[in-house]
């Protein structure tokens, strides 16, 4: 399958390494203009292979030829094929046998059907088309157009003033450009998004609406859904092949008015688009951070709102600080919500010194007092800690020895329940040994996790039951979905959990919120680390008092008088921006710097860094341009590889942009050893 995206008179390819078009798939272009200047540009600016750009914003059945809209295979037995079946023909090819059996039972099937019918079909359908018993037809498929109807399923809330200005301001005939919608959480952001998309929907327009994990998809859909009558599409990774790409053609051909999805959603065509909303802006899971094409979703949204001429809207609580830094400089209209919503008021703070107070398990002893002060007052309860599994660390305290990946530099993660230790960096996975293999001690271990805190707090709290949300308890979409049922119904009264319970959760019945271990991150080497910490503890503390209960949220910590937590206290997230914003610019760091991140990992122990030592010398950086390394990555070797890289930093973009038009070329014709991978990442997230 190839992608045609231009026709051109001449080719500097040699013929030999050209290839014939021997059919075209699609009556009509998948992908516009619009969408074909978006992709360009991200080629450009992420400077990857266009292939692989495409590869990203085309569900996979698409880029096979075989989505919603382009002719669907059909496959049916042959007359043949039933003389063959009744003559009993293929008793030596017994598998043969039941595919045309199948085909002999219903004819003609879809490929689907057969999927599930008959699992590997595809392989055995084309031996048996070889001898003429079964036979393949395309039958066109017909559409129905979207009805106009967008009528009202729920009588909207009152707004509050700041409500009014923002979707006045968002609603306005003449509204353009960009607009950070700035709410503390419980402020009504949700309510401000659906007034604006059914002004758009009035004006007979469409709308794609981004939020950030799998997990908030389904909440955001039924919001949705309860407003509007209108055709919704859902994308995001959660979908089986079949599904991902019938949503995507119902947004494609606009029988779909309202597109709401995780990150690839931002290349989806939408005629008619009018709106493009961004919830949780400062959410690092727009950013593809991982293998393949490294791409921001947020920066596409609002370049592709510029392209399109169409109003885009970044939500947060926290928002970012390349964000905020945008609406200094003029590039964001800020409408700001400062209150919460309805009568709820703002949390209680308050630091917990660990050193000060007893500490049963991990938790400290006012923390367990206020707890059963909560629940015995018939609310809920959730404690918050990044870090799942029992037990971070395995100890033998006979000699010392610590439980280590034999293919990372990592410790191996203790995982009681299942009488397993994992690494999260790899994957690797192995059996708890019940004594140490070095010298035979009793090992015990040592730290917590999620499930360690969900361990003691059954033991101290019997008569609540206890909802654990992490990747390891909730692996499956119908697990989530069960689990905040439990809440939601009040049956379960004590949450516990990892970040997934941070991002725009809604749980009126919690009153309060525990922060454990929050000074995790404050030494980190990474110098986004403290404005994750403070999203983190501003979006889980906006977990409490979303309702007519007021509020507490109780931070442990270690390190009471760290000044981020007493900027953060003392004067909000904005306090904490601003300072941090004045940190950066004196360190020239993003937004006040541009970083290019190139990455490489080997099988030996030094083959990355040799190769970025290499890369290095190609070309010499112009003035304003520096090339920084090569280091070692903070985690050297990851997965049985060695990693290293190598930053490029500037501080304007267009020198930047200017130098990796260059130097990329050359880093990518190099020759290099088949065991070594390299990766540019464009505006990375992560550096050390």
């Amino acid at each position: 399958m190839g992608i045609l995206v231009r026709h051109v008179q001449e080719s500097a390819l040699p013929p030999e390494k050209l290839r014939d078009v021997t059919a075209v798939i699609d009556a009509v272009p998948l992908l516009g203009a619009a969408e074909l200047q978006l992709l360009q540009w991200a080629t450009d600016y992420y400077h990857h292979p266009i292939g692989e750009v495409f590869a990203t914003a085309l569900p996979r059945l698409l880029r096979e030829g075989r989505g919603p809209g382009a002719p669907q295979p059909l496959w049916s037995i042959t007359a043949a094929g039933v003389g063959a079946l009744q003559d009993k023909a293929l008793q030596r090819a017994p598998k043969q046998q039941q595919l045309l059996a199948v085909l002999a039972d219903r004819s003609p099937r879809d490929e689907d059907m057969l999927d599930a019918a008959c699992p590997g079909w595809r392989a055995l359908a084309r031996k048996l088309a070889d001898k003429g018993w079964v036979q393949m037809t395309l039958q066109a498929v017909t559409t129905t157009a979207e009805s106009a109807s967008i009528s009202a399923r729920e009588t909207a809330p009152t707004l509050t003033a700041a409500q009014e200005t923002a979707v006045q301001a968002l609603c306005h005939a003449d509204a353009r450009g960009n607009f950070l919608l700035d709410g503390v959480t419980g402020s009504g952001k949700t309510e401000v998004y659906l007034r604006a998309v059914g002004e758009v929907l009035e004006r007979g327009g469409s709308v794609l609406v981004l939020c950030p994990e799998i997990g908030l998809t389904p909440q955001l859909l039924e919001r949705f859904e309860r407003r509007f009558a209108a055709s919704i599409a859902a994308l995001h990774s959660g979908l089986t092949d079949t599904e991902r790409a019938r949503a995507w053609y119902q947004a494609a051909t606009g029988q779909a008015r309202i597109v709401i999805g995780t990150r690839s959603a931002v290349f989806t065509p939408i005629p008619g688009l009018q709106l493009i909303i961004v919830d949780e802006e400062h959410d690092s899971s727009y950013k593809q951070q991982e293998g393949g094409f490294r791409y921001s979703a947020r920066d596409l949204a609002l370049l592709r709102g510029q392209q399109q001429k169409v109003p885009v809207v970044l939500g947060s609580a926290t928002p970012s600080l390349e964000t905020l830094q945008n609406v200094a400089l003029g590039r964001l209209t800020h409408l700001l919500l400062p209150e919460r919503a309805g009568s709820a008021v703002p949390p209680q703070l308050a630091l917990i010194d660990m050193r000060a107070h007893a500490v049963h398990k991990g938790i400290a002893a006012p923390v367990l007092q206020a707890m059963q002060r909560h629940l015995e007052a018939g609310t809920q309860v959730l404690l918050y800690l990044n870090r799942r599994g029992y037990a971070p660390t395995l100890l033998c305290q006979g000699c010392g020895w610590i439980a280590p990946c034999h293919s990372c530099d990592a410790r191996m993660t203790v995982h009681l329940r299942t009488g397993r230790l994992a690494c999260h960096h790899c994957g690797a996975d192995e059996k708890l040994p019940e004594r140490c293999p070095r010298c035979g001690y009793e090992v015990h271990p040592l730290g917590h996790g999620t499930e360690r805190v969900e361990e003691t707090l059954a033991a101290h709290f019997p008569k609540f039951a206890i909802e654990r949300f992490d990747r390891d308890a909730l692996r499956q979409q119908q697990q989530l979905t069960g689990a905040i049922d439990r809440v939601h119904s009040g049956s379960a009264r004590i949450l516990v959990g990892t970040q997934m319970l941070t991002k725009g959760h809604h749980f009126p019945d919690v009153t309060l919120v525990v922060v454990l271990n929050a000074d995790q991150s404050l030494f980190s080497t990474d110098f986004r680390a403290a404005e994750r910490l403070a999203q983190t503890i501003v979006q889980v503390a906006g977990r409490a008092g979303r309702a007519e209960h007021p509020g507490e949220v109780m931070i442990q910590i270690g390190y009471p008088e760290h000044p981020l937590l007493n900027t953060l206290l003392n004067e909000g997230y904005a306090g904490f921006a601003t300072s941090a914003l004045a940190e950066r610019r004196a360190a020239r760091w993003p937004p006040f710097a541009r970083l290019a991140l190139l990455r490489a990992s080997d099988t030996s122990a030094d083959g990355a860094s040799r190769f970025l030592e290499q890369v290095r010398d190609l070309v010499q950086p112009p003035p304003g341009v520096a090339l920084l390394g090569p280091v070692p990555a903070a985690m050297k070797r990851r997965a049985d590889r060695h990693h290293a890289q190598l930053l490029v930093e500037s501080a304007q973009r267009t020198l930047l942009q200017r130098f990796l038009a260059e130097w990329v070329p050359q880093v990518d014709a190099l020759q290099t050893p088949r065991s070594l991978r390299w990766a540019l990442d464009v505006d990375p997230l992560e550096v050390f």
